[in-house]
C-alpha cells in the first residue's frame, strides 16, 4: 500500500471501531438499567395527579424526614471535607508505618454492609456503650437521636472526599511550594496561597459526593437512628414505611424529591469535574 500524499491528514484511529454500534450499546444498556425505571417512577407519581402530588410532599412527616435527610447530609459532609482533605495529605506526603492499614481503612464503608456498620455504631455510641456512657455525663447523645444519623453519614462519606482530593494532592508541584516559601512566605502562606487554591475544585466535588451519598444511606442510619417519626426518621425509610402501607402514590412522590436532588448533585459535580480540568490545564 503507497504512503498518503504530503498534506492529506489522515484519519485518527479509534481504539473501538463501529461507533454505531458501541453507541447504540450503551444507550440500549442506559435505558433498560436507569430511564426506564426512572421514567416509570415518575409516572407512578404523577398518578395521584398535581393535587395529589403535593399533599404527599407537603404532609408533616415527610417534611420532617426531608429536613432531618438534608440537614444531616450536610452537615457531615461539610466535617467531611476538612478532615477527608487531612487524611488525604497525610496518605499522599508522608510515609509512616502502618500507612497501608489506614489506606484501607478508608476504602472501609466500601466493603462493609452498612447493616454491619449500623449495629456497630449503635452499640458504640448507646447510653451504655463505650463512647456514649461518657457522652452521657455531658449531656450528649448520639444514638437515637439526630447525632446519630450525622455520625452514620460521616462513615459512609468520608473515603469520598478522600479519595477525590487525593489525585490533586498528588500533583501539586513540590517546586510552587518551595519557590514560596524561599521568597519568604510562612507554612500557613503556602497552605492558603498556593496549595489550598489547587485544591479548592476536588474538595467541592469531594463535598457533593459525600452529601449524594448522605441522601441516599439507609442500612447504617435506621439502626442508630431509632426511627422516631418527626424526630429521627430519615426520608428514605419514609419510603420503605409508605410501600409498607401500600401508599404508593406517597412512596414515589417521596422518592421523585430524592431523585431531583440527587440529579442536581451529580450535574453539580460534573461542572465541577469540569471546570477543575480547564482550570488545571489553564495552570499548566
Amino acid at each position: 500500500m503507497s504512503p498518503p500524499a504530503a498534506g492529506v491528514a489522515r484519519a485518527p484511529r479509534r481504539v473501538l471501531p463501529g461507533f454505531s454500534l458501541t453507541l447504540g450499546t450503551t444507550i440500549f444498556w442506559l435505558s433498560i438499567v436507569v430511564l426506564v425505571p426512572l421514567a416509570a417512577l415518575v409516572a407512578k407519581s404523577s398518578e395521584v395527579g398535581l393535587h395529589g402530588l403535593r399533599l404527599a410532599l407537603t404532609d408533616p412527616r415527610a417534611l420532617a424526614a426531608y429536613r432531618l435527610s438534608f440537614g444531616a447530609s450536610f452537615i457531615a459532609a461539610l466535617i467531611n471535607a476538612p478532615f477527608g482533605a487531612v487524611v488525604a495529605w497525610v496518605l499522599v506526603r508522608y510515609r509512616f508505618p502502618g500507612k497501608a492499614l489506614i489506606d484501607a481503612l478508608v476504602d472501609l464503608p466500601f466493603a462493609l454492609p452498612t447493616a454491619v456498620a449500623g449495629i456497630t455504631s449503635t452499640s458504640i455510641y448507646a447510653e451504655h456503650g463505650v463512647l456514649g456512657r461518657h457522652l452521657a455525663h455531658w449531656g450528649i447523645k448520639v444514638a437515637f437521636a439526630p447525632a446519630g444519623v450525622v455520625v452514620a453519614m460521616i462513615f459512609v462519606g468520608l473515603p469520598f472526599v478522600v479519595r477525590t482530593v487525593e489525585p490533586v494532592i498528588a500533583e501539586i508541584d513540590f517546586e510552587a511550594e518551595e519557590a514560596a516559601a524561599s521568597l519568604g512566605a510562612s507554612r500557613l502562606t503556602v497552605l492558603r496561597r498556593v496549595v489550598f487554591p489547587a485544591l479548592v475544585p476536588a474538595l467541592l466535588t469531594g463535598f457533593a459526593l459525600a452529601f449524594a451519598r448522605g441522601l441516599g444511606e439507609y442500612g447504617s442510619v435506621i439502626f442508630i437512628s431509632g426511627n422516631m417519626p418527626m424526630r429521627t426518621e430519615i426520608a428514605p425509610l419514609l419510603i420503605v414505611t409508605r410501600l409498607e402501607q401500600y401508599d404508593y402514590a406517597g412512596a414515589t412522590a417521596i422518592a421523585v424529591v430524592m431523585l431531583a436532588v440527587a440529579l442536581l448533585m451529580l450535574v453539580a459535580v460534573g461542572s465541577l469535574q469540569t471546570w477543575s480540568r480547564r482550570r488545571l490545564g489553564g495552570v499548566r
